[in-house]
């Protein structure tokens, strides 16, 4: 049960940060203080686990790499700080409540990625799985109500390719030099990260005086519930539950994001975009209920 905690702590972490960013938003911050903010906070922060975590290791750790395997990681790492420029940016076009829905659509994109690098189409129940997806969504959107015109479709595409470099991230992190200690890993990713970003927005938040102006409290919540406790709390639960069920309870990131944005920042979220939201639930659920219990008939048939 505790590590079942974990998990779910974790991806409430991830969910309330659309809130928090809206929060950074209203307080006059832009999109570039706040991503820059978070990723040098978080990078520095992940560094000095790492370091923490290797003298307590007394040379026990190897951590050792090439060039080639350091720029492997720093090329996937960026993805994450893509995901913070496209979904950050979202938000400035959309509400909350929107912005995690499109973010959620990484569920059907990495399911027909996948399918492409494999050359492979995907089970019948995954199908089903994907129209469920996307029937959740047209409902939780909102635009059956409100109309497709209420929609700023810069705020769309923004959430649409946050949703993409999110999918590209989990395809490809769990790949790249996987034998390297996950605080090492994510400390080179997110340097690789923080790297991209500053070329995309230079970081005058650190000479503009925002940090003193309330800037630095934003970046540390969005660092610390974004980059380092979350991958700690995931670290730590997953490999005790596996990731079928982490993948189930990680999908509580949808209705925290939902929820928090309602009564934090007073979004008005109908009856209707919640029965979307359960939906979405479910059609993530229901490949990983479905393969959990074939794994349980094919044990009992041995």
């Amino acid at each position: 049960m505790r590590y079942i905690v974990l998990v779910l702590m974790g991806a409430i972490s991830f969910g309330v940060l659309s809130t928090i960013v809206k929060l950074a938003y209203k307080s006059g911050f832009t999109v570039n203080q706040v991503v820059g903010s978070q990723l040098l906070l978080g990078m520095l922060t992940l560094w000095g686990i790492f370091a923490f975590v290797k003298s307590r290791a007394k040379g026990k750790m190897a951590s050792r790499m090439t060039i080639k395997q350091i720029l492997v990681l720093m090329t996937v790492g960026t993805t994450t700080g893509l995901t913070g420029v496209f979904y950050y940016g979202a938000l400035q076009y959309i509400p909350a409540s929107f912005a995690i829905i499109l973010l959620f659509q990484f569920t059907w994109m990495g399911l027909l990625i996948e399918s492409l690098l494999n050359r492979k189409w995907p089970g019948k129940e995954k199908w089903i799985a994907l129209f469920i997806l996307l029937s959740g969504t047209l409902l939780a959107s909102g635009i059956l109500e409100q109309g497709i015109g209420t929609f700023t479709w810069a705020g769309v595409a923004l959430g649409l390719l946050a949703a993409l470099s999110y999918t590209l991230f989990i395809l490809f992190s769990g790949r790249a030099v996987p034998h390297i200690h996950p605080a090492q890993r994510s400390a080179i990713m997110l340097t690789g990260s923080f790297i991209l970003i500053n070329i995309i927005f230079p970081p005058t938040f650190l000479i503009d005086g925002s940090l003193g102006e309330g800037l630095l409290l934003f970046a540390v919540l969005l660092a610390l519930l974004g980059a380092v406790i979350p991958p700690f709390l995931f670290a730590t639960g997953i490999p005790h539950i596996g990731g079928s069920l982490a993948t189930i309870l990680s999908a509580v990131e949808l209705p925290t994001a939902v929820l928090a944005s309602s009564v934090v920042l007073h979004e008005q979220v109908s009856w209707i975009q919640w029965v979307g939201v359960i939906i979405i639930l479910a059609g993530i659920a229901l490949p990983e209920w479905i393969a959990h219990s074939n794994k349980k008939r094919e044990l009992k048939a041995n």
